[in-house]
């Protein structure tokens, strides 16, 4: 059996090795390549894919896992191999219902989609983007009927980024945790605003990346093995365990926006770096599911970042950064600002309080675009409704409304409920390392970062995708994802802030 594993992860390695040649060509699209290569670069993408595909539903793996698979019974169920041999199933099982014809025109229209979203976000413009819109509505409704009969068709689009959850679990989760946010935003509201002013003055580019780097390296963040660039929608891809990159964006006259992203895609890359070595080349060399990476991402972005400890370290040196903007604003004043509470336009730039609203607002559209209630010509006004609807203000314009996200020009639907899934985990996952680890917020008040990374690296990390999201959550917390923990944090986080 020895050799037919190794065989297997031969195999595995070479469909490892062609995906992670999609992600350069995808990381260049979003960061280098000029426009005019969009459609070169849909048809290299569209091969690599398919290619990539083939080789996995191939009979020669079929036959591999059917004859592993009483091997894996006789392994320690959470042995590598015996993880690695049911991940592999799971997903050969998916994949083989889905044509290389899809796989290979999906890659093409996701390319082309994200370089037309691109110019007609920068135009406000999202009639420019409707046509490739439909396009990959279709297709993404085609992918859902490989897996019919389904409880819903929205399931096989989350069950890619969150498997084995369904999207009737997502709402109770939502239906839940709404009307205790809506309440705590309400309470807000009544109370005097927190002054923000000094976030919105100029603000070097550079210097901002600069402060952005130096805290990521205290995180833990190994330069070695990553990078980070810019581009218009910040995000972190892998080309490999040693080859991680992450991008930012910069806004001169918003303070805190590429530090808060910095830090947010650092979490993402953090995850990445610390897989080991023994799952490389494989399925298992993954996050759990996208909600687990999401918590690591919003847990250094907030639950650190956004922390009083956090800043009692670091503000004093973001002030030596920006003397001029920031000499005169006290440590309390500034504390209260990054987190003020106001319904906003833009996703990425929310609060924690509003923030899940945001979430909540696009699945509802995204479900609406897989029944078939929702045309992609009328999604502009179905956004500025539900927008008016859940936080009281509406777009002013295209840009600020229905373009804001690249997700969906990569076909990326299913993928928006996982942020606040993760926010949800960040917070479970925190209450665990505080009884580990119970002067935690002195640590990080020194700028101590090492054993918070080291918990993490231990109880997540490690594990890369042996696990499902719900298994790996209730094994490290004691339950599973629920709403609990995080109405607790933004409770005592903002009752303090607005003296509720």
């Amino acid at each position: 059996m020895q050799n037919k594993i190794k065989e297997l992860k031969s195999i595995l390695g070479e469909v490892s090795d062609l995906n992670y040649a999609s992600a350069v060509l995808g990381w260049d699209q979003q960061t280098y390549m000029p426009s005019g290569g969009a459609e070169g670069r849909g048809r290299q993408l569209a091969t690599l894919a398919r290619l990539a595909h083939i080789r996995f539903t191939s009979d020669e793996v079929g036959q591999l896992l059917e004859d592993l698979e009483p091997y894996a019974e006789q392994l320690p169920a959470d042995s590598d191999d015996a993880r690695l041999i049911k991940v592999t199933r799971r997903e050969y099982d998916k994949s083989t219902k889905v044509t290389s014809e899809w796989v290979s025109d999906f890659a093409n229209e996701t390319t082309l989609g994200q370089s037309v979203w691109e110019k007609a976000r920068e135009k406000s413009d999202f009639s420019m983007f409707q046509p490739n819109l439909e396009k990959i509505i279709a297709l993404r409704r085609q992918y859902a009927e490989f897996f019919a009969p389904y409880d819903h068709v929205y399931d096989p689009l989350l069950d890619d980024f969150e498997p084995g959850l369904k999207t009737a679990e997502v709402k109770e989760i939502f239906d839940n945790l709404r009307p205790k946010q809506v309440e705590l935003i309400q309470a807000i509201s009544e109370k005097p605003q927190v002054d923000d002013s000094f976030i919105h003055l100029e603000f070097p580019d550079q210097k901002q990346w600069d402060f952005g780097e130096k805290v990521i390296s205290d995180f833990g963040f190994d330069w070695n093995r990553g990078r980070q660039d810019k581009t218009a929608h910040p995000f972190t891809t892998s080309f490999g365990l040693d080859d991680v990159r992450i991008t930012t964006r910069v806004i001169t006259n918003l303070g805190g926006s590429a530090l808060f992203s910095t830090m947010h895609e650092a979490g993402h890359a953090m995850y990445e770096q610390g897989f080991p070595a023994s799952l490389g080349r494989t399925p298992l060399a993954n996050g759990a599911s996208m909600a687990v990476h999401e918590s690591q991402s919003r847990m250094w972005e907030n639950l650190v970042g956004r922390s009083y400890a956090f800043w009692t370290y670091y503000y004093p040196i973001l002030q030596a950064f920006f003397p001029s903007q920031l000499g005169n604003v006290d440590l309390e004043t500034f504390y209260k600002g990054i987190n003020k509470v106001e319904p906003s336009l833009i996703r990425v730039e929310s609060d924690e309080a509003t923030y899940n609203l945001h979430i909540m607002l696009r699945l509802e559209l995204e479900i609406a675009m897989m029944e078939g209630s929702l045309a992609a010509k009328d999604l502009p006004e179905a956004w500025n409704d539900r927008m008016n609807s859940y936080l009281g203000i509406t777009p002013q314009n295209d840009r600020v409304g229905v373009l804001q996200d690249v997700h969906w020009s990569g076909g990326m639907i299913g993928y928006f409920p996982t942020y606040a899934l993760g926010n949800l985990v960040s917070t479970q996952l925190w209450e665990s390392i505080q009884k580990d680890l119970p002067d935690l917020e002195e640590q990080i008040a020194k700028g101590h970062f090492g054993e918070l990374l080291g918990w993490l690296r231990d109880k997540i990390h490690r594990h890369g995708a042996k696990f499902e999201p719900q298994e790996l959550v209730q094994q490290v917390t004691g339950s599973k994802i629920d709403a609990a923990s995080y109405v607790r944090y933004l409770n005592k986080k903002y009752k303090a802030i607005y003296n509720l």
